[in-house]
């Protein structure tokens, strides 16, 4: 028998038992599972600890109390995210992040490096933000707004139910709002937290 291989598995069904860890098997069937690695690299180990919500070990996460994160969101879930939150960063419901994807909500004066000017990042919905898009202060995504790969971001684009892709980003296809299908998952958390609890949550630990 492989202890290392076992142990964790083992961890995580005697934790399941507790109400407070009940995210590890209520969050199974999402887009974002909370897996024992996960938890353990953050919780235990200390990567992104600070975060309310799954966070990959090798991801960046800055200014989590200027993150509002929506329903089965999690901005550094996959690898080599960099999030930079010294202003609010917003993101909506159901709204996925891949991989190697900035997030940048101030930018350096361009006579003082040493200064900043923090803005905001909104984001709606049930957005795709392709692997490799960086996404620029100032930046407003309405909901359904897909992110090609690589893109990057400089415009706001509020309506949404648009892909986008390119240097800087523009339209390249419109998304038929008819076809598009807002669902829900049966168990509703914001990371780490239950929806019904999250917003007592957000007024005691967030700015916003």
């Amino acid at each position: 028998m492989n202890l290392f291989y076992y142990l964790p598995r083992l961890i995580e069904k005697v934790l399941s038992k507790f109400s407070y860890y009940s995210f590890f098997i209520e969050t199974k069937n999402t887009q974002t599972p909370i897996t024992f690695s996960l938890w353990f690299h953050q919780k235990i180990l200390g990567y992104n600890y600070k975060a309310y919500w799954p966070v990959h070990h090798t991801s960046v996460i800055g200014g989590v109390e200027n993150i509002i994160a929506g329903v089965e969101t999690c901005p550094g879930y996959m690898p080599g995210c960099y999030i930079q939150a010294k202003g609010k960063i917003e993101i909506g419901d159901y709204t996925q992040i891949s991989s190697n994807v900035g997030l940048i909500s101030s930018n350096h004066s361009l006579v003082d490096s040493r200064q900043h000017k923090i803005d905001e990042i909104i984001i709606g919905k049930y957005c795709w933000i392709g692997m490799g898009a960086v996404i620029l202060p100032g930046v407003v995504l309405g909901n359904f707004t897909v992110v090609g790969a690589g893109s990057i971001v400089t415009k706001s684009f509020k309506n949404g139910h648009v892909v986008i892709a390119g240097n800087p980003a523009k339209p390249i296809k419109e998304i038929d709002h008819k076809s598009c299908v807002p669902f829900k998952s049966e168990f509703e958390y914001n990371g780490y937290i239950k929806s019904s609890k999250f917003n007592a949550f957000r007024k005691k630990n967030l700015k916003y």
